[in-house]
């Protein structure tokens, strides 16, 4: 079963970053109150950086034990480790050490540091993720999510599933190593549609008047080899948190 995809407006960037940090706040708590642990899966760009540097500033952000907290990520550049491009760099820089998070539960995927392929570097995230579904007793190759946080591009990618790339279609593998993505750099690592559709929730984090186009075909349901973004949804909830510049074009 899958979440009906649902749009929130909200007039700036500065209000949508806002917004999301309270419903993910409110997301962990009621996960950490349910079975005394949380899991979230995170994105790169402006809006998913910002996001994070929302959580770290919140007056609420002691509401959650942040060293129960598994951070995932739903993609990454795959380049030296300490590369601004990276995506977890980025959010480490967000957060600025203002939650207490256990480095044992912080999942980074493997850099060109670490591995000599992209898919090295998939395969090696697969066995993590497995790892942490045995250890949560589960029958699927991957943990329990509560929530992941996407970005959408203008052409209606997200995570690093591209337009007319096959990897859109995978089905069986949980993370793909990427050779060549159309936006540098050419090789990255990210999950696929069914496994960030495992989420209890999905959302997407857009703004912009740039994203407009690819916010319609969201929005319309236009096929995933055009716009990728269009086969998200998470078993639960999917929304859609979008600046009104996003909407109107």
């Amino acid at each position: 079963m899958s979440a009906e995809l649902e749009t929130v407006a909200h007039p700036d960037k500065q209000s949508l970053a806002a917004d999301t940090a309270d419903r993910v706040l409110d997301v962990v708590v009621a996960a950490q109150e349910e079975r005394g642990e949380a899991s979230l899966v995170l994105t790169g760009g402006s809006m998913g950086t910002a996001v994070l540097a929302a959580l770290a500033a919140s007056a609420r952000r002691d509401e959650v034990d942040w060293t129960r907290v598994d951070v995932w990520w739903s993609d990454e550049r795959f380049v030296a480790g300490d590369s601004a491009d990276r995506n977890c760099v980025q959010a480490v820089e967000a957060v600025g050490g203002a939650l207490d998070l256990n480095p044992d539960r912080v999942h980074y995927m493997g850099s060109a540091d670490d591995f000599a392929t992209a898919e090295d570097a998939a395969f090696d995230y697969r066995r993590e993720l497995a790892a942490a579904a045995d250890a949560e007793q589960r029958t699927e190759a991957f943990p329990r999510f509560d929530l992941s946080l996407l970005g959408l591009g203008p052409d209606g990618h997200v995570a690093s599933l591209f337009p007319g790339l096959p990897h859109v279609h995978e089905q069986d593998a949980t993370v793909l190593g990427v050779r060549d993505s159309p936006k540098p750099p050419p090789e990255r690592v990210t999950m696929t549609l069914p496994m960030i559709n495992s989420a209890e929730r999905v959302w997407f984090l857009v703004a912009g008047a740039d994203k407009a186009g690819a916010v319609a075909a969201v929005r319309g349901g236009a096929p995933i080899e055009r716009t990728p973004g269009a086969g998200v949804r998470g078993t639960e909830e999917t929304l859609l948190l979008v600046t009104q510049d996003a909407l109107d074009g």
